[in-house]
């Protein structure tokens, strides 16, 4: 099972890492030069959580935000 959540279907999601050098125009500079792009991933705070789903408990890999919106009934 992948890094996903089961409720929303959240997953890893790909970007860059943007290297920056030299002074802000506000701050009296020439303004930022971006110097370097290098990829990376951006991965979800996934947690298993065990759940009531279709009146059973079962193990579920969920994203923080859908377990504090109560979008899951934990077992007590």
């Amino acid at each position: 099972m992948a890094r996903e959540c089961c409720l929303c279907g959240k997953k890893t999601a790909s970007g860059f890492k943007i290297k920056r050098r030299g002074m802000a125009k506000k701050k009296g500079g020439v303004g930022k030069r971006i110097t370097g792009r290098t990829r990376r991933k951006f991965k979800p705070n996934i947690q298993k959580v065990r759940a009531v789903v279709n009146n059973g408990v079962k193990t579920i890999k969920v994203c923080a935000r859908c377990i504090s919106s109560g979008k899951v009934t934990k077992v007590a």
